[in-house]
């Protein structure tokens, strides 16, 4: 067999939040199909980062009162227990601020303007007058132009997938403040796209078989100018904008003094980044192992960003130069039962990392997700009640029943010793499991090969399917009675464990942690099971060892159980003192509405000399200067940990002379009644969004 050399990446999540339960499915996809052609003993370099760039994350950051590459580094220590929780084995994960990315990202840009691919043009671009910034794509919603969603992104709409200019959405506003945004020009650099060269070679990329065939007819919609069913036209391949101007988190544009490179230009080329990375590790050269014509490169990605990974990245990388990737494998969305959308706040969410703290097994995740994957890129149902059917009937009921079974007669009545020789008739060497499970093993291997991960386990339960019943049919429970009829005891228990070992190697790319276990207490191999094992099946079996647990309703029931309500305000008694002090009397709503409570930002923050208690805080609540606030809060914040952070200050409060000068307002607290035996004050913090100024009600 020709060894083969992959070049394997899945989607770069964004680094402005944890890992959703998207991107476990995409890993676990990519995951089971790089272990796979491990197994066949080819070479893949598999290879993952985090997309650091962009205005969120910039907005993200200063929200959090940290700098932005501080930001995304706390956010990619958080990776770990998500990738190593769910077996996912990237060989490598990197960032696209890191300075391969830079560099490569900037070559590519000098090579598409050397090739006469770069444009520079004036455009009209919407400001936010209430943020004073530009703004990026993403912070601009609207009814798209094209089919008419509402509430889609300034860039493309994840509804139809169309492509279009923010300028082009109806009624756009801005989702940073709300406000209805002005048009300013300012200069911007364009990929051509639209150049007949560029055209010529996507036409072709697109359609030459390397994407599924439901992308490529979607891909080819966006060539041509056409009449929309709402009697618009779209016109064909447009331009492509790849700068941004200041302030903006990114890679500058190197004769660009000011501008930066739009975030979807450099986030793909951290796929070569993060290879480079690993082979620079290796001791690898990169340019050698891009340039060898045998390398397959894959890019596994959702069908929400189909346009930048068939048309931009394609283009790019080809007009650049460089090698050009044989497939997109594009997947659909994952809906929580029956297609419910995802909330988190109706407890129809899937949190990864509350499914691995409910002590549930990854692994009975990743076999329902590979149950459910075919090539398409068609959304997939979790479903709580086929879950726990499919897992418990599959995994338990057919597949480690057999070793359950059949390995007890042979430990007991033969030390262990599998059959030599099949003694029995013609008929049962022709119904033997072992022969059966051998002869899906092609089948099998090209149900991998091309992702049809659903067909594949159907085809190694349909072959459990027929161990147990060849299992039961023959009744080694009787054999065992009859010492006669032990050679036939043996041979029939020997098929079961030698067709459990077949499925076991079947199985491994999707169950890795259970096959190495089954390989080493059942038949003391220390190692991953490789697909040669088939032509060298085991001679000896242990006693078997618990190898997995059955899925309960409970558990089920607490991972979809809803975030806990706050139970309704009870009236206070002389008993009831939370938080170490009694409820005070009641106010009215009138009585409430005197107090205005505002968000406001700690825009600096001072220790204040004679006093072990106070901070001076100067506080933006949105009015045209800033305020000066003491708060006695000393013992529990260092001044330098509250710079940037939002709070919520009382604004109407009547200025008051202290010792060390005026305070203007109070900043809300909460601390224990008792706070000599319970210390710890703790400053009230917004949710993420909230602006300065903003009113609390």
């Amino acid at each position: 067999m020709t060894t083969r050399k992959f070049f394997v990446t899945t989607a770069l999540p964004y680094a402005n939040g944890n890992f959703h339960i998207g991107h476990i499915m995409e890993y676990i996809q990519a995951d089971i199909w790089v272990r796979f052609q491990r197994m066949q003993g080819h070479s893949v370099n598999f290879v993952g980062a985090d997309d650091t760039h962009g205005a969120p994350i910039m907005i993200a950051a200063e929200k959090a009162g940290k700098t932005p590459q501080q930001f995304v580094a706390d956010i990619a220590a958080g990776r770990k227990p998500y990738l190593e929780g769910f077996h996912i084995a990237f060989d490598n994960w990197h960032s696209t601020d890191a300075p391969e990315n830079h560099a490569m990202a900037q070559q590519i840009y000098r090579d598409l303007k050397a090739n006469g691919l770069i444009a520079s043009k004036v455009i009209e671009q919407f400001f936010d007058p209430e943020k004073n910034m530009f703004l990026p794509d993403r912070f601009i919603k609207g009814e798209c132009p094209k089919c008419h969603s509402l509430d889609q992104y300034g860039d493309n709409c994840e509804n139809c997938g169309a492509v279009y200019a923010p300028t082009d959405l109806i009624n756009p506003f801005s989702a940073l403040s709300g406000a209805k945004p002005v048009l300013k020009s300012s200069e911007h650099l364009f990929f051509t796209l639209s150049d007949p060269r560029c055209v010529e070679f996507l036409e072709k990329w697109t359609q030459d078989g390397r994407l599924q065939p439901e992308v490529a007819n979607k891909v080819k919609e966006w060539f041509s100018v056409r009449t929309n069913p709402d009697g618009s036209t779209s016109e064909g391949l447009g331009d492509w904008d790849i700068s941004r101007d200041a302030p903006y988190f990114g890679i500058e544009i190197p004769d660009a003094p000011g501008k930066y490179f739009y975030v979807w230009l450099d986030a793909p080329v951290g796929y070569l980044a993060s290879l480079k990375n690993l082979l620079d590790k290796r001791g690898e050269d990169f340019d050698a192992y891009m340039a060898d014509p045998a390398l397959e490169q894959y890019h596994f990605i959702g069908k929400d960003i189909v346009t930048f990974h068939t048309l931009f990245w394609p283009a790019m990388l080809h007009f650049s130069g460089r090698k050009t990737p044989n497939s997109v494998f594009v997947h659909g969305f994952l809906t929580v039962n029956n297609g419910e959308k995802m909330s988190k706040s109706r407890g129809t969410g899937l949190d990864p990392l509350k499914y691995l703290s409910l002590g549930m097994n990854p692994e009975w995740l990743r076999y329902y997700i590979a149950a459910k994957l075919s090539a398409r890129n068609e959304d997939i149902d979790f479903n709580a009640d086929d879950f726990m059917a499919r897992v418990n009937s599959d995994l338990i009921g057919k597949y480690v029943n057999i070793a359950s079974r059949a390995a007890g007669f042979l430990v007991k009545h033969f030390a262990g010793q599998l059959s030599t020789t099949n003694t029995t008739s013609e008929t049962w060497t022709t119904e033997s499991p072992v022969l059966i499970a051998l002869g899906s093993s092609g089948e099998i291997l090209e149900s991998f090969e091309s992702r049809e991960f659903s067909k594949a386990t159907r085809e190694i339960m349909r072959v459990a399917d027929i161990v147990n019943s060849y299992f039961d049919r023959f009744k080694p429970w009787q054999l065992a009675k009859d010492l006669s009829k032990h050679t036939e005891l043996q041979e029939v228990c020997s098929n079961c464990v030698r067709a459990f070992q077949i499925l076991t190697v079947y199985l491994s790319p999707i169950l890795p942690e259970l096959a190495q276990q089954a390989y080493k207490t059942m038949f003391g191999i220390a190692r991953e099971p490789k697909w040669e094992d088939l032509r060298n099946l085991a001679d000896h079996v242990a006693p078997y060892q618990h190898l997995m647990q059955r899925v309960t309703p409970e558990q089920l029931d607490a991972l979809f159980e809803p975030p806990a309500l706050a139970e309704p305000a009870q009236a206070a008694t002389e008993n009831v003192a939370p938080g170490g002090e009694a409820i005070a009397p009641t106010i009215n709503i009138d009585d409430f509405a005197k107090i205005d409570l505002r968000i406001a930002k700690i825009v600096n923050c001072e220790a204040v000399t004679g006093s072990t208690k106070l901070l001076r805080l100067t506080l933006d609540v949105g009015e045209a200067q800033h305020r000066n606030v003491f708060s006695g809060i000393a013992s529990a914040y260092k001044p330098e940990d509250l710079i940037g952070q939002l709070t919520v200050m009382v604004a109407n409060l009547a200025p008051r002379k202290m010792k060390f000068g005026v305070s203007e307002g109070m900043v809300l607290a909460g601390s224990h009644g008792d706070e000599k035996a319970n210390p710890g004050i703790y400053v009230l913090t917004p949710w993420p969004g909230a602006v300065p100024g903003m009113r609390v009600r």
